[in-house]
């Protein structure tokens, strides 16, 4: 196992002004080199969904990096890198965390790590909470980006998937938390465009579409999901000159899944987040799913009206008009 060592505290400028990409590192040149690990982020970097022996089977709000009880996609490739380095493996993920987290208690730490590789997979949860902010979305990645690579450590960054599909959403809801989807990846297309390092594209994957590639919950990575983000960016770094051998594709069987865990995960979890993801969204999805029915139903109505009026103009009559604002019908009646 990856040795994780206590990181401390330190001060950063509240400030980043973000410069010129940076070119990719080609790593460190020789086994046994000194190797330092930063991971910052949220659940996923912490590893839940994929639970080592003594994790709790309620373990999971709150949860760290450092707490140990769960593996994770970051920490199989630590041990990855283990076989040709002497690494140092700092996880200061927090299971919920958004960016605006990650810059006020993530950063400073991972930085005084004076790490050689870092990791910044965050922004899932900003979709998901009634403060949604793109704005600020885009001034913390782009700050801790900044941050994280001022001392020349490659970055490791994600595109994510279309949540709202592997949720089963109607299409309703769906379609506006894509779009919050599509407004993360934006960003960090900024943020790899600027600072360089590898990534990995989750929209572009087939396996995100395979129910055996998530937990009991459909949010976070089964065992089978970790693996395969951690061997994507065991084959990013290996093309850039990394020496690293990525971890089995095949679960290693210290957990076994069973009807029983997955049912007390849902009670003491999930249903909790659930509640909690419903306050947050509920109010926004309608509103959103309301807009987008009353936008496609004005877009019938026009057509009809125009329709209607190129009859007329044909036949020497006008059998009514449609008079919009942008957002709905105001009137459709007789000319």
């Amino acid at each position: 196992m990856a040795a994780q060592r206590s990181c401390c505290a330190a001060t950063l400028a509240s400030v980043a002004t973000p410069r010129s990409p940076r070119p990719v590192s080609p790593g460190p040149a020789t086994p046994s080199t000194y190797l330092r690990f930063a991971a910052v982020g949220d659940s996923t970097t912490v590893g839940v969904g994929d639970p080592t022996p003594g994790t709790p089977v309620g373990l999971g709000a709150g949860a760290t990096g450092r707490d140990g009880t769960w593996r994770g996609w970051a920490r199989l490739l630590a041990e990855a890198l283990e076989a040709s380095y002497d690494v140092s493996f700092c996880n200061l993920a927090v299971s919920g965390a958004t960016t605006r987290d990650v810059v006020a208690h993530q950063l400073a730490e991972a930085v005084d790590h004076r790490a050689d590789l870092v990791s910044l997979v965050v922004g899932v949860n900003d979709t998901m909470r009634s403060s949604w902010d793109p704005a600020v979305l885009r001034r913390d990645l782009l700050h801790a980006a900044d941050a994280l690579t001022a001392d020349g450590a490659l970055l490791m960054t994600a595109r994510f998937h279309d949540h709202g599909e592997v949720f089963g959403l109607p299409r309703l809801l769906r379609r506006p938390l894509q779009q919050r989807i599509e407004a993360v990846n934006e960003v960090y297309d900024e943020v790899h465009a600027t600072y360089g390092g590898v990534r990995v594209d989750l929209a572009g994957w087939p396996e995100v579409r395979r129910r055996e590639f998530w937990s009991v919950d459909r949010l976070h990575p089964s065992e089978l999901g970790h693996r395969a983000l951690a061997r994507a960016f065991a084959a990013e770094l290996a093309a850039v000159g990394w020496s690293v051998v990525p971890p089995a594709a095949v679960a290693d069987g210290l957990h076994v899944p069973s009807w029983r865990t997955d049912l007390a995960w849902m009670v003491s979890e999930g249903a909790p987040w659930v509640g909690r993801r419903a306050r947050d969204l509920a109010p926004w999805a309608a509103r959103a799913a309301w807009q987008g029915a009353v936008a496609r139903r004005t877009d019938l109505v026009r057509v009809g009206a125009a329709g209607r009026r190129a009859e007329g103009s044909a036949g020497g009559h006008h059998d009514g008009v449609a008079v919009g604002d942008g957002d709905g019908v105001l009137a459709v009646g007789p000319a």
